[in-house]
């Protein structure tokens, strides 16, 4: 008998956790995912469908999740990082020049360009903190500089003469799916044990879902805020070790079109802008959905232009429905948290040894 009602205690738990999924804004946008890509292939004949297609497809979708990622974990402390792409261009010609220019191996100039990023990452979270200046303010200086000394590097030149074997690596497709696309589902999955297993990834929720009640609870702040433009850091520097692997060559315009993805995917897929909630598997649909648009304006010959315009609306139209959805909570009387993956709520508030700032 009690396992008898253990086994509809779990019944029912399992049909209160599917009813909640399928009204999740992930649920929604893995239902738009396979609808447009099931559009797309009617629409090619099948083309779509077709190795070398989805090998073109998964390949060009790696950079989109990472990026995404990349800004997802700015976010969710409450800060913006303006300078993905900026940060992204400039590893991206500073890896291809150390192995083109300075006949670097190719292991040692990922190494190095991975740290860069990391360490890029870091000192922005340090002057954020000792300065007290606005996050937005920071990278978009960071942003500067960073575009200034990517010119530096390249000029008007695009570098192409570097590894053979990071380029093998780079489009190699077992049963036609791109190793770089394996990575970015690697370090989602990472990132994903990360924020919800560990200690150090619930403090990030936590600092940024209510910084006074982090701080009452021992939990430093300012440290949270470093970590998070750390991760940034090291997200992005993967995402331009794996376009360098992708790309033909590198030049100063490698991430210039960066910077509304890496918005778009974390916003569109459920992120709230003032912290305290992350969405992983929510981004990485997101970014299928900006793919597809890309492919679909690809597909139907479609001014380039369309793209920005259409993804730039599902943003602002994602933020404004939530917008409006805390303000109906509020005038309801209810309590909005910002809903973490999959709808469920940011952990609580832990109290910590030590104080904090």
């Amino acid at each position: 008998m009690n396992r008898l009602n253990a086994l509809r205690g779990q019944g029912s738990w399992g049909g209160a956790s599917l009813r909640r999924f399928s009204r999740s804004t992930t649920a929604m946008l893995l239902c738009v995912v396979v609808a447009g890509y099931v559009a797309l292939g009617v629409a090619s004949s099948g083309a779509f469908f077709e190795g070398p297609s989805v090998r073109v497809f998964l390949q060009y979708l790696a950079t989109p999740i990472l990026i995404g990622l990349a800004q997802m974990v700015a976010l969710c402390v409450g800060q913006l990082n303006l300078a993905v792409g900026a940060l992204g261009g400039f590893t991206a010609c500073l890896t291809g020049v150390l192995m083109a220019d300075h006949g670097v191996p190719a292991a040692v100039a990922v190494i190095v360009g991975l740290l860069t990023a990391t360490a890029v990452g870091l000192v922005t979270g340090l002057v954020i903190v000792a300065t007290q200046i606005n996050g937005f303010i920071v990278t978009l200086a960071t942003m500067t500089i960073l575009l200034g000394a990517q010119y530096r590097l390249t000029g008007t030149r695009t570098v192409d003469g570097y590894s053979p074997t990071l380029r093998d690596l780079g489009t190699a497709a077992p049963l036609n799916i791109p190793l770089v696309f394996v990575t970015a589902l690697v370090a989602a999955a990472l990132l994903a044990a990360f924020m919800y297993r560990t200690v150090a990834g619930r403090r990030l929720l936590a600092a940024g879902g209510n910084p006074l009640a982090a701080r009452l609870s021992g939990i430093s702040t300012d440290r949270q805020i470093v970590t998070a433009h750390t991760l940034s850091g090291l997200l992005i520097g993967v995402a331009a070790v794996t376009a360098t692997a992708s790309l033909p060559g590198v030049n100063r315009s490698v991430g210039g079109d960066w910077l509304l993805p890496s918005f778009a995917a974390p916003i569109i897929g459920g992120v709230a802008l003032t912290g305290g909630s992350i969405a992983v598997f929510g981004t990485v649909l997101a970014a299928f959905v900006t793919r597809l648009i890309d492919a679909a304006r690809a597909q139907f010959s479609l001014d380039p232009s369309w793209v920005n315009l259409l993804i730039g609306l599902v943003v602002l139209g994602t933020v404004a429905g939530g917008r409006l959805h805390q303000t109906r909570l509020g005038k309801s009387g209810g309590t909005a948290a910002p809903p973490a993956e999959g709808g469920k709520q940011p952990p609580a508030v832990l109290p910590q040894p030590g104080g904090a700032r």
